[in-house]
């Protein structure tokens, strides 16, 4: 699929992009519920049915998918029936079975550096969220994509050191962080808020995006509220594309 760039990524909605590296396109963790029809995240500030935003009109067309993990809000039964059953499928190694049940019969889960049209995937850590609440949210990842330029797609993570090696490590050309703050009634958010957004911005060169917002109920800190309190971020609307 050819692009302008040699790295650019769309926001379909909430944490659903469309990644294309060199001329690959990954479909990073489809969710193609409509609107309102998912129930609302259990135990979280607000009970609105969710998505709350409908799918933006743009072409879903792709190469592989890449599964980051199985939340609902990052796959869900809509993708099961949509994807093609036969398209190249990575994710992490614990939830592949999973996938196969699922029907598709070519899942990909990645342990070390996997190749796809020229591209090299790396898995990398995540914490989704804070100490005991992180370990029950279950495994998390985010994935580096390496072609003529990288892009590290950090994932359902906060900010730890983890993410502060991966920067250092990989030297992306770009980044992609899952924020909005989502969280329960209790504890602390298990995505990146502002001051999550602002550590990543200061340790790397990249440029930053954020996407993961204004279309899950538990994802309270808006994208007005992200601009106005941070500089040199990118914070897109469903449907925009970000060309590196």
């Amino acid at each position: 699929m050819s692009t302008d760039a040699a790295l650019d990524v769309t926001l379909v909605r909430n944490a659903t992009v469309l990644a294309t590296v060199d001329e690959t396109t990954f479909l990073v963790d489809p969710v193609f519920a409509e609107r309102g029809a998912l129930p609302p995240i259990d135990d979280t500030p607000n009970k609105r049915n969710n998505p709350l935003v409908p799918m933006p009109d743009i072409d879903l067309a792709h190469d592989a998918v890449v599964v980051t993990h199985r939340h609902p809000d990052h796959f869900d039964e809509a993708a099961v029936e949509a994807l093609d059953p036969d398209v190249p499928l990575f994710c992490q190694p614990a939830e592949a079975d999973a996938f196969v049940e699922d029907g598709f019969t070519d899942v990909r889960p990645v342990e070390g550096p996997a190749s796809f049209d020229g591209v090299t995937l790396r898995r990398t850590p995540g914490r989704h969220g804070h100490g005991e609440l992180a370990e029950a949210m279950g495994p998390v990842s985010g994935f580096v994509f390496e072609g003529a330029e990288t892009l590290y797609l950090a994932g359902d993570t906060v900010w730890y050191e983890p993410v502060a090696e991966t920067l250092a490590r990989v030297e992306p050309d770009a980044v992609v962080l899952n924020g909005g703050a989502a969280r329960f009634n209790r504890d602390e958010p298990i995505t990146m808020g502002v001051n999550d957004v602002r550590a990543v911005r200061d340790a790397t060169d990249a440029a930053v995006a954020v996407v993961h917002m204004e279309a899950i109920n538990h994802c309270l800190l808006s994208r007005e509220e992200l601009r106005a309190a941070t500089e040199d971020v990118l914070v897109p609307e469903d449907g925009e594309r970000i060309g590196f």
